[in-house]
């Protein structure tokens, strides 16, 4: 286990004397005894200038150290939601060390929430996330507030924040109680993120802590309290902070987006979703054949490290902005989370999966560990060994999904082979091998997979970036065995050496090839043996049907994967390139990395808070 990671301890609900809820771990009441709701209005609201200070803004963004049951957030949400002046979008980033479990905090709010809150709570906790370390992001108002919700301890996910702050409510447990909140690193943390103009405020009013606001970067003054305070503390930046320097919003504009597949669909839908007019431009359009086109079904499951390293963290993010993206799409394009039970090879490893799984204290409804009987009955079929059981895995039908997110308002596609792009003033062109333009604008997204190594090249601009020169494409096959063959086939995605999927009324996908070297992609019997043979590796007995199925009679899917070196994508702008942006090297995670990956770069355009931390962003960057 990695000395960094530290498991999640979510809250435990408990009460003083005197009914109100109480932390033992920090020996402290979560909110004023003088009501949570005067206290969110008086101190974090009034205090940092609100709501007169969004007035007119197209965007406002709030920071908060200090979640608990959310109650400053709604108190929040409320103030915007009546006033007819409100900015045109509100962002909200909030760090919990210790969060509730979902139905404990819809109980609590229950309890706690005054009556102009309740239904806001209750929408709250519908949203509320699986309590997994790293970051949460819930939309609300069709889009136009946003939460960030950190869970795990400040002091690590602060530097790990990127967003332009404009007010900060600093709303920890009491200094005495809980030190660490009140820091001076911390402090500095937060004041990077301080845009133009940022205010701050907090009940909480001691010579010291006013001392190290102002050390930290805020210029700070005593201000009258609330319910029985004499004082709080309010204040200002002294400055644009340095992580919010680097974040230059543009309001909604044109972008072309290089490649229909599943990178330029999850590009497509977040720009969009934000009122952009997306043009997705389509190599395989142009020769009759779209991305993924005939691509049944595919499986999108998390995965689990013990070190919790860059991918596990980046694939848990990405399966559940998938979710959150695609679930309300129409029914035959949205995921059908059905779970996956992901088999371990051998009892040494099921012992190792045991301790990880120990060690990383993930919810057990999240990711569980299943014995082989366990596994057969959630499959429903007889299955080779046990391993663990992920609840949220699901099942994807890639082809329509793509169609679904191309099909969307503000999105227009245009069959063109593009083979370079060139700076044409302030903007992009996009041209084909003719030099004709096929398109052109300020933001140019190259999210072709292997193709965009060819227009960089072509264009001038691989060579400061040998990593994605280094990329390759991979042919790969999925074969479509008909149900019957499998009893009706498995209830969940059963993984391991191999995937085997539920019926989709088409047959059941079997997966996958991996083909180095390969000039083409196809379907073939010597495929098709491979993809039989790993699905057969993970049931206990074989069907006679199956044993009978013929290699090379069968359908399937062919297609390409695009792999970089480290098997993370290429995903930013480029700094030798202003306007220009890669979204590559997705490789066998294109599920995964899809709508994580569209709305970080979609995020970053309009500068809204990013739903992915700055250590895993700078991992993925370019280069």
């Amino acid at each position: 286990m990695s000395s960094n990671y530290v498991p999640l301890i979510p809250a435990a609900a408990e009460f003083d004397a005197d009914g109100r809820l109480y932390s033992p771990v920090y020996g402290d009441v979560y909110h004023s005894p003088s009501g949570a709701l005067g206290q969110a209005e008086h101190v974090f609201l009034r205090g940092n200038g609100l709501p007169q200070r969004w007035r007119g803004r197209s965007a406002f963004t709030v920071c908060e150290t200090g979640f608990g049951l959310g109650l400053n957030f709604l108190a929040l949400w409320k103030a915007w939601r009546d006033d007819p002046d409100r900015s045109a979008a509100l962002h909200v980033v909030s760090m919990e060390g210790h969060p509730f479990a979902r139905e404990d905090l819809a109980a609590l709010l229950e309890r706690y929430a005054p009556e102009p809150l309740a239904d806001l709570g209750r929408r709250l906790a519908a949203e509320w996330p699986d309590l997994l370390p790293g970051l949460h992001r819930m939309e609300f108002e069709g889009g136009a507030v946003t939460l960030t919700l950190g869970f795990g301890d400040a002091r690590v996910l602060a530097p790990r924040l990127s967003a332009r702050v404009d007010a900060f409510f600093l709303d920890g447990f009491a200094p005495e109680r809980n030190p660490e909140m009140w820091a001076l690193p911390l402090l500095r943390d937060l004041a990077a993120l301080a845009a133009p103009g940022a205010t701050v405020a907090t009940w909480a009013c001691t010579g010291e802590l006013r001392r190290t606001l102002q050390e930290a970067g805020f210029n700070v003054r005593r201000a009258p309290g609330y319910g029985g305070k004499w004082h709080m503390t309010a204040g200002e930046a002294a400055q644009e902070g340095r992580v919010a320097a680097a974040l230059r919003p543009s309001g909604a504009g044109h972008a072309v987006v290089v490649g229909a597949g599943l990178a330029g669909g999850g590009i497509a839908q977040a720009l969009a979703a934000r009122g952009w007019r997306v043009t997705v431009i389509d190599a395989g359009r142009s020769a009759g054949a779209p991305a993924h086109a005939g691509h049944v079904a595919a499986a999108l499951t998390p995965v689990v490290a013990r070190d919790d390293n860059a991918r596990a963290r980046l694939s848990r993010a990405g399966s559940q902005r998938a979710l959150a993206r695609w679930l309300g799409l129409a029914a035959d394009a949205a995921p059908r989370v059905c779970g996956t039970v992901q088999l371990e090879r051998d009892a040494g490893r099921s012992a190792a999966m045991a301790d990880t799984l120990e060690a990383l204290a993930f919810p057990s409804r999240w990711v569980r560990q299943v014995s082989r009987d366990e596994a057969s009955e959630l499959a429903g079929l007889p299955l080779a060994r046990g391993g663990v059981f992920f609840s949220r895995g699901m099942l994807v039908r890639p082809g329509r999904l793509v169609e679904a997110l191309l099909a969307l308002p503000g999105v227009t596609v245009l069959p063109g082979a593009v083979a370079r792009v060139e700076r044409t003033g302030a903007a992009w062109s996009v041209r084909d091998e003719a030099g004709e333009e096929l398109a052109q604008a300020e933001t140019v997204i190259l999210a072709n997979a292997a193709g965009a190594q060819g227009v960089l090249s072509a264009s001038g601009l691989l060579d400061p970036l040998p990593r994605v020169a280094q990329m390759h494409a991979l042919a790969g096959e999925v074969t479509l065995v008909p149900a019957e063959a499998l009893e009706g086939g498995p209830r969940c995605i059963v993984g391991g050496e191999g995937y085997l999927l539920p019926d989709t009324g088409e047959g059941c996908v079997a997966g996958s090839t991996y083909v180095h070297g390969a000039s083409e992609a196809r379907i073939g019997a010597e495929g098709q043996r491979v993809t039989l043979d790993k699905a057969a590796g993970l049931l206990g007995r074989l069907p006679a049907a199956f044993e009978a199925l013929a290699p090379g009679s069968l359908p399937g899917w062919a297609g390409w994967r695009a792999v970089l070196p480290g098997r993370l994508p290429a995903v930013g702008a480029l700094p030798h390139a202003p306007g220009l942006w890669l979204a590559i090297g997705y490789a066998s995670r294109g599920l995964s990395w899809s709508a994580l990956m569209g709305d970080v770069i979609a995020a970053r355009l309009a500068g809204e808070p990013s739903p992915l931390e700055t250590d895993l962003a700078r991992l993925v960057s370019p280069r």
